[in-house]
């Protein structure tokens, strides 16, 4: 069978696009364009034009940019006088009613610009052209159709009347694979900002002329991406389309609020949670449901709530460029009350704590005319939503109002830690698009994980049992440190390509954040390297001075101070310093006198990261979440980290920039290995269980008031603390008071909770728990045998142990690995999640097939898990054998020849030209016609044989 050409092609979407509902339509130029035009809108609007009129409707649409005119096409209404001097009000498009409009085809229209071009197939809605197909034939990249239109914009879109700048959508196809995008003009854009259209379970829906003509070109369909899903940046005057799983997840939420509203109210599962992972875009989709819903008549107010002060700042920011002014950012509680108030304003931004605020105490009152109207809030990141009361608060205060949660790390079973997971807080998830769906479609990066062994034993280090050592002395040991920072200076320039990234390093606490932060200090003024290194972190008004400050920047700040008798410095005091530094490097004139100060360089910080002004952002906890810098290509790594908090901070890594940004780099100087499998594959998993089944309200109530008869017996009063001599007496009473407290949290999140139920007043447990502050603070250091170190032991030497990339091949190994950690019965549970993670890497695509034959046909009868890879191994062999015997034998290849030049190829990776391709063939040469067919044929076979059995097959 002969290769479908381009033609067939295209005649065979023609057909199809007329039985779903186009109506086809010949147009062969310009002048034809604007006759059908006419047509249409007068067939849509129900009116006549003139001639004259006509000119007066196309004076309209000539002006502007693609931009200007996607703001035009979305008017309601436009406006003319009529040859008899009446007003004519008219549409081009019926935004609020998208199926209501008229839908043509065409193909072939040629336009003459700078070159004359010919378009391959036109979407009309209304006469305008707002969708553009192009095709290449079967064995083409789809990239060849990219770069097409990149071509018709420079050269013939905007000719004539320009009519072609109304295109909104383009769909680029080979007949196998097809995409889509927005309209970006004259923009750059990269072919990643192009988009697989998939179902609601994120299976990609490829074959143009069945699967994606049917459910993405339906007239209906196409209308509404047009008319709700495409998304108009005021700041970088382009056109932003959702990707299918954020409609999905967008039409889920319109969906449940619709449901609530027929019932009135009355719907108990009325919320529910979004499981996008981190990087994939959660902004953008928050920001599309926010619109939407704030059109609602019946929804009064969209309240999007953030956790912290920065985030409240960066969303209202990101959201003023998708729509400016669209929303309100309160900047204290009474301004938020005033907007809650306030009928005109639909959309507030807001943070956590000023929602508290605004329905506690003295507020309550103010927010009473606003408490039973019907609105919506949507929660940022409520992974880290485990508010506690304020969630209470905001649930028993509000009447009539709906939950929505985003999230990239959900508080799952496996994490939960015995808290309440996502899904108790906010029902059932409506849409999830996990990590390995983001990789297998390029929304985000993979990860490339290496481990780096900090130190190494000495021979003669003494036996002692691991609970004697004292780890924490080794981790915190200056000398390590100082071989850190020797590492990175070594390693930064080929991390970021030689800076054109930039880098965070996360570090297990403030304290180190300062060790580091000195040590990076004193190297650059000593001439070892010329990094801008940035840091901030927070700090309590009351809490102690630092200790062991040695360097000599801190040691100025202890002279200031000797007079006054405490030379230690405060971390604020710190702080200062490193402002001034900040502002040394940049040029800038921050101070962090007040909290507005300190958020003012907070900001400058994130900014300069942002910009990729900064080397290293140095940090313990802050940026580690929420924080996108799309510059940021590498995170080093001295801190514990597990489950979404290393997923969170591993994916400040991972933003798509462009072609030169491959990967996320991850330099781990602890041995998080565990902990990252343990991570990805939690967060892998669409099956992951996300409830757990709790103890009814009443249980805990009987436990914690059996808990309070233990404590009083070793304590009947207060007071009674302060009699406890013994080391043993005092650890006593600590253990049985944090079971009280961690009964009391697990009571605090029911609504039923008050303390009239328990058997200790609020005030008697908030005595007793001053008492175990203190009394733990004290008896801390000692409550456990003395460590003993071990630092003469070991040298401090960094070498680098594993380099694992997360891409299917790995996953795939994790997971077998996992096997042996189960019993038979789950077989079939791992069988199905491996199936689930197989499509990860989109360079292993061509892989899947084999795979899943080695799974199925190999992998579930080894019983020794030790062998799977060398079983691997032995059929991937043979696979690759049979597949090149068969390349050899269909296209009657020599095979020494195709062997040699196979061999060359992946050793110069440049691709084979025609003429040494043909002199693999056994047969003549064929003639000039048929030499380009067939020696394109034969590249193709090898390079997907390549692809196949080659490249990128090693996870590690």
């Amino acid at each position: 069978m002969s290769k479908q050409s381009e033609h067939i092609l295209e005649e065979q979407l023609l057909i199809q696009l007329q039985k779903i509902g186009y109506q086809y339509v010949s147009i062969k130029d310009e002048k034809a364009l604007l006759v059908n035009l006419k047509t249409q809108l007068e067939k849509h609007n129900h009116i006549q034009l003139s001639d004259g009129e006509f000119e007066k409707v196309l004076n309209i649409l000539n002006r502007g940019s693609v931009f200007e005119k996607a703001k035009l096409l979305r008017e309601k209404k436009h406006h003319i006088i009529r040859d008899n001097g009446d007003n004519l009000y008219f549409e081009f498009l019926n935004v609020e009613h998208w199926c209501q409009n008229e839908y043509q085809v065409t193909n072939q229209i040629t336009q003459e610009g700078k070159y004359e071009n010919r378009y391959d197939v036109t979407l009309l809605i209304n006469g305008l052209p707002l969708v553009q197909i192009e095709l290449k034939r079967r064995g083409l990249e789809m990239k060849e159709a990219f770069n097409q239109i990149n071509r018709y914009q420079k050269h013939s879109f905007g000719a004539g009347k320009g009519l072609f700048h109304f295109v909104q959508l383009f769909i680029i196809s080979n007949g196998v694979n097809t995409k889509y995008f927005s309209n970006f003009g004259l923009h750059p854009q990269e072919f990643l900002q192009t988009f697989h259209w998939t179902d609601e379970e994120n299976k990609p829906l490829n074959n143009l002329l069945e699967e994606f003509t049917d459910a993405f070109l339906e007239p209906c369909h196409i209308s509404k991406m047009i008319c709700k899903y495409i998304v108009l940046n005021e700041t970088a005057k382009a056109l932003m389309v959702l990707r299918p799983y954020q409609y999905y997840a967008v039409e889920s939420i319109i969906k449940k609020v619709k449901e609530n509203e027929i019932l009135n109210g009355y719907n108990i599962d009325k919320n529910g949670y979004i499981w996008h992972t981190t990087g994939s875009g959660k902004t953008l989709t928050s920001f599309k449901a926010s619109q939407i819903l704030s059109k609602i008549p019946a929804i009064k107010k969209v309240v999007f709530v953030v956790d912290r002060k920065d985030l409240d700042y960066q969303t209202n920011q990101e959201y003023d460029k998708f729509s400016k002014g669209s929303v309100s950012s309160a900047t204290n509680t009474d301004d938020l009350i005033k907007k809650f108030k306030d009928p005109n304003v639909r959309i507030i931004v807001t943070t956590i704590q000023k929602l508290n605020n605004a329905i506690s105490g003295r507020n309550l009152l103010k927010m009473k005319s606003i408490q039973n109207e019907r609105m919506v809030f949507i929660f940022d990141e409520c992974h880290r939503s485990q508010f506690g009361d304020t969630h209470k608060n905001i649930v028993n205060y509000f009447t009539n109002i709906q939950l929505f949660g985003f999230t990239g790390t959900p508080i799952l079973a496996e994490n939960a830690n015995g808290e309440k997971t996502t899904a108790s807080l906010f029902g059932k998830c409506l849409h999830k698009y996990v990590i390995t769906d983001a990789i297998r479609d390029e929304n985000v990066l993979k990860f490339s994980v290496e481990y780096i062994q900090t130190f190494k034993q000495k021979e003669q280090i003494i036996d002692l049992k691991v609970e004697q050592i004292n780890e924490t002395e080794v981790f915190e040991a200056p000398e390590r440190k100082e071989a850190i920072v020797d590492y990175i200076i070594l390693h930064h320039d080929q991390k970021t390509q030689s800076r054109k990234f930039c880098a965070m390093m996360c570090v297990q606490d403030i304290d180190a954040v300062i060790q580091y932060y000195e040590i990076f200090k004193r190297k650059k003024q000593n001439g070892e390297h010329h990094l801008k290194i940035a840091t901030i972190f927070s700090y309590a008004q009351n809490e102690e001075e630092m200790e062991d400050v040695t360097s000599s920047q801190l040691a100025m700040v202890a002279e200031d101070r000797a007079e006054y008798g405490n030379p230690k410095p405060h971390r604020r005091e710190v702080l200062e310093h490193y402002v001034e530094d900040f502002n040394e490097l940049f040029g800038e004139k921050h101070n962090i006198k007040d909290t507005e100060s300190f958020y003012n360089y907070y900001n400058a910080v994130a900014k300069k990261s942002k910009q990729n002004e900064t080397d290293i952002l140095l940090v313990a906890n802050m940026f580690l979440t929420g924080f996108d810098s799309k510059h940021l290509n590498t995170l080093y790594v001295d801190k514990n980290l597990q489950y979404h908090g290393l997923i969170q901070a591993f994916s400040r890594t991972n933003r798509i920039l462009d072609k030169n940004k491959t990967q996320g780099n991850i330099v781990c100087f602890r041995n998080l290995k565990d902990k990252t499998d343990e991570a990805i594959a939690l967060f892998s998993n669409k099956e992951a269980i996300d409830e757990i089944i709790v103890e009814p309200y009443e249980k805990y109530v009987e436990q914690f008031n059996e808990a309070v008869g233990k404590l009083l017996t070793i304590v009947p009063e207060v007071k009674s603390v302060d009699g406890l001599f013994t080391e043993e007496d005092r650890l006593q009473f600590i253990l049985a008071f944090r079971n009280l407290m961690r009964l009391h949290k697990k009571m605090s999140h029911y609504t039923e909770f008050t303390w009239a139920d328990l058997q200790m007043e609020e005030q008697l447990f908030a005595d007793y728990t001053s008492k175990y502050l203190d009394l733990k603070e004290k008896i801390g250091p000692h409550s456990s045998p003395e460590k003993t170190s071990i630092l003469n032991d070991i040298d401090f030497e960094l070498e680098l142990i594993r380099r694992d990339t997360i891409n299917v091949t790995y996953i795939l190994q994790l997971l077998i690995n996992l096997k042996s950690k189960h019993s038979a019965k789950d077989k079939e549970s791992i069988e199905k999640d491996i199936f689930n993670l197989l499509n990860t890497d989109v360079s292993l695509r061509s892989k899947r097939a084999l795979i899943e034959k080695f799974i199925q046909e190999n992998l579930l009868h080894i019983e020794d898990t030790d062998t799977i890879s060398e079983e691997f191994e032995k059929f991937w062999n043979i696979e690759q054998e049979k597949a090149l015997k068969e390349l050899i034998e269909s296209e009657n290849l020599t095979k020494e020849k195709t062997e040699r030049l196979i061999e060359n190829y992946l050793f110069t990776e440049r691709e084979p030209i025609r003429q040494e391709i043909l002199d693999l063939r056994n047969e003549g040469r064929p003639s000039v016609l048929k030499s380009k067919e067939i020696g394109d044929r034969i590249l193709n076979k090898i390079i997907s044989f390549v692809d196949t059995f080659v490249n990128g097959i090693s996870g590690n």
